[in-house]
């Protein structure tokens, strides 16, 4: 139902001044849908800019700027048009393609560092495109002469609308551009929690090339980059839970792991910040919430979705739980019989505190997790000591 009424709502605003254009267009005989042509550049634009925000308002800025050929008309041109943003913009981005070309080359202690801050630069540009480019982008109609002759052919001449246009369309183009990012943003995420280089290039490669197709079918022509651009607007909206999700995943592990928060951080009864580790009754995985042990002994995860939302209560299951130590971050597991299942994430500022969190929360025990644990039964091979990869009995 959500999905229908954004492509209504999306379809009434693209096909208004279309209709409008073609009538004016019937009745003077002249270029058909001028104005439906600029909708649909411009639904391109947003989308592309939207996937590679630096890249994008760079591109769009330097265009703009050696398009316009006196003085005057330079001197008009909005911010992101001036050589003074885009020529350090698109050098910056030239510097994130080199470093992306030598990736396999570079080690991985230093490329991710880089990475990490291609990640935060690419969030703030994209914060700072929703409020100052999109806006300015998505107000294509700046004169009464547009909509006042698209609407003469109806008897409407003495009405302009075109105030109305703009002001439906940007929080559209504004709501569109930020499901885009979203998505465009968790592929960074990605990026920056995958060890691998040809991982991290696959991934970039990915999204360089969904950003050619927006250029290149816009190019080509309008309404298909408009169509192709509407679809991957679509997609981005259906996966903009797991995008916000995960954006928001990596933005707490890159905080803690660079900042070193571990080290100033101490864990507080009753309640601490943790993801959920797995879908439980619904819930998504890589929710974001506080864990408490309440007073009947069951463990409580409450949380918001998308962060400001009311409040909601889940209760985890019944069960046997330890603290799982890892190396880049800890869990909280449920032992089920030989097995075990990761019901928490713990974000890296945990590490070494995995036996307070067992106290807290009156959990069973800490044992180690994941390359810890091999780590520890690969030792056991050559010492025949085991104790470091079994569970250790909590002191509660």
């Amino acid at each position: 139902m959500k999905t229908l009424k954004f492509l209504l709502v999306a379809a009434f605003l693209i096909t208004l001044p279309l209709a409008a254009s073609a009538q004016a267009a019937a009745a003077k005989n002249t270029d058909p849908n001028p104005a439906g042509k600029k909708v649909c550049e411009t639904v391109s634009m947003i989308t592309g800019v939207a996937i590679s925000p630096l890249l994008g308002v760079g591109a769009v800025g330097a265009y703009d700027y050696f398009k316009a050929k006196t003085p005057e008309q330079k001197g008009a041109l909005p911010w992101y048009a001036n050589p003074l943003f885009w020529a350090p913009a698109l050098l910056l981005v030239g510097a994130c393609f080199l470093k992306d070309a030598g990736g396999i080359y570079i080690p991985t202690i230093i490329k991710k560092p880089l990475d990490a801050a291609e990640a935060a630069e690419h969030k703030l540009s994209g914060l700072v495109a929703t409020a100052a480019f999109v806006p300015i982008a998505a107000s294509i109609f700046h004169a009464p002469d547009h909509t006042s002759a698209s609407l003469a052919a109806g008897g409407l001449a003495a009405i302009d609308l075109h105030w109305l246009y703009n002001a439906l369309m940007v929080p559209v183009a504004m709501a569109a551009f930020f499901i885009v990012f979203l998505a465009s943003n968790a592929i960074n995420v990605l990026i920056l929690l995958s060890p691998f280089s040809t991982v991290d290039a696959a991934l970039k490669a990915i999204r360089t090339a969904l950003l050619a197709t927006v250029a290149g079918t816009s190019f080509v022509n309008p309404w298909i980059g408009a169509a192709w651009a509407l679809i991957v607007i679509l997609i981005a909206y259906l996966l903009a839970g797991w995008s916000f999700r995960l954006s928001h995943f990596g933005v707490v592990f890159i905080w803690d792991f660079f900042t070193g928060c571990k080290r100033r951080f101490k864990p507080e009864a009753p309640a601490n910040k943790m993801f959920l580790g797995t879908k439980i009754q619904k819930v998504p995985t890589r929710t974001y919430g506080k864990l408490i042990r309440a007073e009947g002994g069951e463990l409580v995860f409450n949380y918001r979705p998308w962060l400001v939302l009311p409040q909601r209560t889940l209760v985890l299951p019944a069960g046997n739980y330890e603290t799982g130590r890892g190396i880049f971050y800890s869990e909280i597991l449920r032992i089920e019989g030989d097995s075990t299942k990761t019901v928490i994430l713990l974000p890296p500022r945990y590490l070494g505190h995995e036996e307070e969190i067992a106290h807290i929360y009156n959990l069973a025990g800490v044992r180690d997790v994941g390359i810890r644990a091999a780590w520890a039964w690969f030792k056991s091979l050559f010492t025949g000591k085991t104790t470091a990869a079994q569970a250790t009995t909590s002191s509660v």
